[in-house]
């Protein structure tokens, strides 16, 4: 199992491996969503440690975060295994 730990609220969520997170940061972590297709960008999320955990960027995150690593679109995100900490993306 995968863990997802939202630090801002100190919440953890297990998910299975290989689990897009997208609901899980919706429902669990109120991160706000738009098009829930990689072309908005709202669901923004930052993830501080454990980025090896997720699946790489594709297309659309390179296109809309390409200057920070970190910087994910949680509706494109899947977690691979592991433990992954973050944050909703925003100062």
């Amino acid at each position: 199992m995968a863990k997802i730990k939202f630090t801002p609220d100190n919440q953890e969520e297990e998910l299975a491996d290989g689990s897009e997170i997208r609901e899980v940061c919706e429902n669990q972590f109120n991160i706000p969503f738009g098009c829930k297709d990689g072309i908005c960008g709202t669901c923004r999320i930052r993830v501080s440690e454990g980025s090896d955990n997720l699946s790489p960027k594709n297309e659309k995150e390179n296109d809309l975060l390409p200057e920070n690593p970190n910087e994910r679109l949680a509706c494109q995100v899947q977690i691979k295994s592991g433990t992954v900490e973050m944050d909703d993306g925003y100062d």
